[in-house]
């Protein structure tokens, strides 16, 4: 990844400090993770820097196809969409197949339903903003295509001690229409369980799907006892290093350790320890 400039890396830690505390102040308030990781999310979502909602990277054919997951690990439930183009923050449209519906998965979900759903609706043009425009263009005319993927994501923890992920992305940049990566895939780019890890993910898709990593680092502590911090090093080492793929993520355990790690240049993420929030960019 390039250097980013001075003025960019403060308005990424603006983004992210937005996203930051509007989860924080929702477990402040005695709210729950799943309302945590999707207030944070939210935030991400209608930010222009970031792959997701608004400044979402674009397809081959210059559009935007949304997808968003959402786990709740008290209950085991998730939900997620693929291919949205209708819904102004996926993540609720994810948090709601998990709510309102029987489904797991939908793809392309249409408008009347995210409205029937009460959730904002916008055209697909409010996706694409001139900088994605430019990175397609850009992406066009490289002979190698240069790194090109991103995603945000939250993790939390209430203060019942249950955890929550959630995950949202325009995928890669010139992707083919119709490709789906591992952000709506439960247990590669997103995965919860209480007394585990809540996991959300970035990065080459196509890997976290073969390696189902979100779900590998929450294995790893259910069946060897390992702890978050060795269970998320060993399946970056062997799911993603060890294949040639980059890419990061975030997490947090039933005890509220939170672990940030990632074999990609550079990840960005903003968590509280016991000397105030830490902000990586």
């Amino acid at each position: 990844m390039q250097e980013l400039s001075a003025e960019s890396r403060a308005d990424f830690e603006r983004g992210l400090t937005l996203a930051y505390e509007a989860g924080s102040g929702v477990l402040a308030s005695g709210g729950n993770a799943v309302d945590a990781v999707c207030a944070a999310v939210e935030q991400l979502e209608n930010h222009p820097l970031f792959n997701a909602g608004h400044g979402a990277a674009l397809t081959a054919d210059g559009r935007a196809e949304l997808d968003s997951s959402v786990m709740d690990g008290a209950t085991g439930l998730a939900g997620a969409i693929a291919a949205s183009k209708h819904a102004k923050n996926p993540v609720f449209l994810a948090r709601s197949v998990m709510q309102r519906s029987a489904h797991l998965l939908l793809v392309d979900p249409s408008a009347d339903l995210v409205a029937s759903w009460d959730l904002e609706t916008v055209s697909p043009d409010y996706f694409v903003t001139g900088a994605r425009l430019e990175q397609l263009a850009r992406i066009r005319a490289l002979e190698v295509p240069a790194a090109r993927h991103g995603t945000v994501g939250a993790v939390a923890r209430d203060s019942r001690g249950s955890i929550a992920a959630a995950t949202s992305t325009g995928g890669m940049a010139n992707q083919h229409e119709g490709r789906v990566g591992d952000s709506p895939i439960i247990g590669a780019g997103t995965y919860a369980r209480d007394g585990l890890a809540a996991v959300s993910c970035t990065g080459e898709g196509e890997a976290f799907i073969r390696g189902v990593v979100a779900y590998d680092i929450a294995a790893r502590m259910r069946y060897l006892g390992s702890g978050l911090g060795e269970a998320v090093t060993t399946t970056v080492e062997t799911e993603l290093t060890a294949k040639g793929a980059s890419g990061g993520l975030v997490a947090v355990d039933s005890d509220g350790r939170v672990v940030v790690a990632h074999n990609s240049p550079t990840m960005f993420a903003a968590f509280a320890n016991e000397n105030g929030i830490v902000m990586l960019t």
